[in-house]
């Protein structure tokens, strides 16, 4: 499949896919992220979450969701080439855009089997945690200890002048 046709504007037009890979008893995943400067904690975030199942979807926070979540800074790329670049990865099997502040519609609407988050994150910090056992799925916390941050390499981009 090639990076274009993994890419699903609209999160809707990617349901009929999942029945049918559910049908088949396919296991379906689901991560998301801003995604703005990859670096190796994504790579290692994005290989496990895919390792938990058949299928890998990636939710992209657009740039309205991202100035939804107070505190963080607004992406250098936009969207649309962060999700580019997300397809482009041979892990991922599907991009959506994630519109809010959380992944909690997005999960209502897809139902995927598991909800992979990053070792940064814990089940009493997150708001999606009773929409995942809602539709009968599970969290995975994978990838690596958070060592590596999109922040820290904006940091060390500024000190260099690169930004």
């Amino acid at each position: 499949m090639s990076t274009f046709e993994k890419i699903h504007v609209e999160p809707k037009s990617l349901l009929p896919k999942l029945a049918a890979y559910r049908e088949q008893g396919k296991t379906i995943v689901f991560g998301n992220g801003c995604f703005d400067l990859v670096h190796v904690g994504h790579i290692r975030y994005i290989e496990a979450a895919r390792e938990l199942g058949d299928l890998l979807v990636i939710a992209v926070n657009t740039e309205a969701s991202i100035r939804a979540n107070v505190g963080r800074e607004k992406p250098i790329n936009p969207c649309e080439k962060r999700m580019e670049v997300m397809a482009a990865l041979e892990a991922v099997d599907f991009v959506i855009p994630l519109e809010d502040a959380t992944p909690i519609k997005l999960l209502e609407l897809l139902r995927p089997d598991i909800q992979a988050k990053g070792t940064d994150y814990s089940l009493d910090a997150m708001p999606e945690r009773e929409t995942v056992e809602k539709i009968g799925g599970r969290i995975a916390f994978v990838g690596d200890e958070k060592q590596h941050s999109s922040t820290e390499l904006r940091r060390i981009l500024r000190e260099r002048g690169a930004l």
